[in-house]
């Protein structure tokens, strides 16, 4: 059988054509330019924007993943993905998930230029080389600031029964409108009758 060419998340087709284009991207800089003589707007955009660039260093990715925790109260303890080093050592790694149990995906990040409009979360579930689920988060614009901040997906229900016990591969991607992939990253997941089997 001949292999699938992937494409990249950018490239794949949405079940949904929005016909959506973004804003024209400014500066942080050029933002806090506009309306100088407008008090109130400028005390505004400092309670929106801060001070200024949190890192000015370009060599430094604007938007930086540290971590993604699968946050569940059952679990003997949390399941954290420490996404600041290297990405490879995750694909070996399996995580255990015991079926049927909801879960909440957190997602740890920080923006240290300029803004960024529109992060999305998605999240595709493999099972034995076929896609079986595509997930889609809307993160939401951030500006800059020292401070990382979080976002939490609502309350997902974790598979259940013989037919779903198994691996599952799961590519994740944080991109944004404009397309910028600002990590992508693949993990194993198992769907277990109990925690510890």
């Amino acid at each position: 059988m001949a292999d699938k060419e992937e494409k990249p998340v950018g490239e794949e087709e949405d079940e949904t054509d929005i016909n959506y284009t973004p804003p024209a991207q400014k500066s942080l800089q050029e933002i806090q330019e506009l309306d100088k003589e407008d008090e109130s707007l400028n005390k505004y955009k400092q309670t929106l924007l801060g001070a200024g660039p949190v890192v000015a260093d370009p060599s430094i990715p604007n938007v930086q993943v540290t971590r993604l925790t699968l946050i569940c109260e059952q679990a003997p303890a949390p399941i954290t993905m420490d996404l600041s080093g290297d990405l490879a050592t995750l694909k070996g790694q399996n995580f255990t998930m015991k079926e049927g149990v909801e879960y909440r995906v957190k997602i740890h990040f920080k923006v240290n230029r300029d803004i960024v409009a529109g992060l999305k979360y998605i999240h595709l579930t493999y099972r034995k080389g076929l896609r079986v689920d595509k997930a889609v988060y809307m993160v939401g614009s951030y500006g800059p600031r020292a401070e990382e901040h979080e976002f939490i997906t609502p309350v997902e229900e974790a598979p259940k029964g013989m037919m779903v016990r198994g691996s599952y591969r799961i590519k994740s991607f944080f991109t944004d409108d404009d397309k910028t992939d600002h990590l992508s990253w693949e993990w194993n997941l198992n769907i277990k009758k109990d925690w510890i089997e």
